[in-house]
């Protein structure tokens, strides 16, 4: 196991070594090309907007979000209208979670219940084992 995660770590640095040193041979690639024509300062200017612009790029990609994929079956589940309901009537909800909160103070065994169902609805069995 650990010589997995030793090889995984190396195949990582591995590329991005290789990843840096095309970036490096990018950009000398690109400041010898614009050199003669606008100069060595505007050349150099333009190697750094170029990969300002890739950043941004890249960026711009990693921080959109993703669209979720609607739940198949009933237009709504019970969790996205109770969140539904909590939103229209803020009041209703917090009355409905105080009482709550009150039939479990009085009696715990209700909650004990409501805990072992939620558990039982999940797969049981014994778990699979890892080779």
């Amino acid at each position: 196991m650990f010589k997995k995660v030793l090889a995984m770590m190396a195949g990582v640095a591995a590329i991005f070594a290789a990843a840096i040193v095309v970036v490096v041979a990018l950009s000398f690639a690109l400041y010898a090309a614009l050199r003669d024509l606008i100069g060595p300062a505007w050349a150099a200017a333009a190697v750094a907007g170029a990969f300002a612009l890739v950043a941004v790029i890249v960026a711009f990609f990693l921080t959109r979000k993703a669209t979720p994929k609607p739940v198949k079956g009933d237009e709504q589940n019970l969790t996205s209208r109770l969140v539904e309901l909590a939103r229209e009537r803020p009041l209703v909800a917090a009355g409905a979670m105080a009482a709550a909160v009150a039939v479990v103070i009085k009696n715990p065994r209700i909650l004990t219940a409501v805990a072992t169902a939620a558990l039982a609805s999940r797969k049981s069995g014994p778990p699979e084992r890892r080779r």
